[in-house]
């Protein structure tokens, strides 16, 4: 039996329910870490700490102040196509003393990657800084969690 002689009220589409538990689907924590990104750009939250973001959002939990999960952390790759899909300022990396032209100039995914393989993000400085960060962000609704500790 078709959809013939149905009304749209008699159609109900079912989406299979995710178990209690999991993380959320792909897509939709990289709208939540664009989301996120958007208002640390726009309310200048990473200006000066461009090491404690990277650090955060590879290491650290990021949730938005009601507890939904909007990272539970991210590896290099995804942390470079991110800042690369948000078009993240190229000029950043000079907070991490590098030089903007000696990194890959045409390839921007692979430029962020360089970045952060040089910037030292598992450091007691990067730690530091992903705590200012999550100091300042409180205020416009989200919560980093502490650093991971080191074994």
């Amino acid at each position: 039996m078709g959809l013939a002689g149905k009304s749209a009220a008699d159609i109900r589409i079912v989406t299979p329910s995710r178990p209690a538990g999991l993380p959320p689907a792909r897509g939709l924590v990289m709208d939540r870490l664009r989301e996120f990104l958007d208002a640390v750009k726009e309310q200048g939250l990473a200006a000066g700490n461009f090491l404690g973001l990277l650090h955060s959002l590879i290491g650290r939990r990021i949730t938005t102040a009601d507890g939904e999960v909007v990272s539970a952390g991210l590896n290099w790759r995804d942390v470079s196509a991110l800042l690369k899909r948000v078009r993240w300022d190229r000029d950043a990396v000079k907070e991490l003393g590098l030089v903007p032209e000696d990194l890959s100039p045409r390839d921007r995914q692979r430029y962020w990657y360089q970045a952060i393989a040089q910037a030292g993000v598992d450091s007691s400085k990067a730690s530091n800084a992903g705590d200012r960060l999550a100091q300042k962000v409180q205020s416009s609704g989200y919560v980093i969690g502490p650093a991971p500790h080191s074994a």
